[in-house]
């Protein structure tokens, strides 16, 4: 379980929001999604910090979107229409972890990929074949390979991609002082058995 609460308290796991409006974007985010019929498998909504009531705090949440309800894919149904469920469709910058599940490696690259938005996505697998595939066809700019969204130590450039990045330069690391237009972070972790 993961602790809420003044992010310089020792054993803190998850601080505050950074203002009151970020807490009630999130909330309402929240409560679209669930609307538009998404499943709320952890709700951090309400949590309150004994000595800081009044803080912007929010807990843990994950949303599940149902694959049949929310997504279909493109290429199989000319009927097929985008994923619109808040959850996928804004970016949160909250404790929210949205759960797509699809039925091929092609469709979770295609919907990742029709995302506007491209920050950072991870993909779980023991085939090198797939992780290659998915680390060379994602258009998102963090890449976790057997390991959660990544979020890189100071000395990479936090690499977000389309619209999660405004301007061209990234702003930590190298990459800093460098010019590219568009760069991306894989960070994977394999067992070795």
């Amino acid at each position: 379980k993961l602790k809420v609460g003044n992010g310089f308290v020792e054993g803190v796991d998850v601080g505050p929001l950074i203002s009151k409006d970020a807490k009630t974007r999130a909330e309402s985010i929240i409560q679209q999604s669930i609307d538009q019929g998404a499943t709320c498998m952890l709700d951090g909504r309400g949590v309150v910090v004994k000595g800081y009531e009044t803080g912007n705090f929010l807990a843990p949440t994950v949303i599940s979107l149902n694959q049949q309800q929310h997504y279909i894919t493109h290429s199989t149904d000319s009927n097929a229409k985008p994923l619109s469920n808040p959850a996928y469709t804004e970016e949160i910058f909250a404790p929210v972890l949205t759960i797509l599940t699809v039925p091929t490696l092609e469709d979770a690259i295609s919907i990742t990929n029709d995302n506007p938005y491209g920050n950072g996505c991870a993909i779980f697998t023991s085939s090198g074949g797939a992780a290659r595939k998915f680390q060379y066809e994602i258009q998102a700019g963090q890449v976790g390979i057997n390991v959660p969204i990544p979020v890189p130590l100071p000395f990479f450039s936090f690499t977000g991609n389309k619209g999660s990045i405004r301007g061209d330069v990234n702003f930590y690391g190298q990459s800093g002082v460098q010019f590219f237009t568009q760069l991306k972070t894989v960070t994977s972790n394999w067992q070795y058995r």
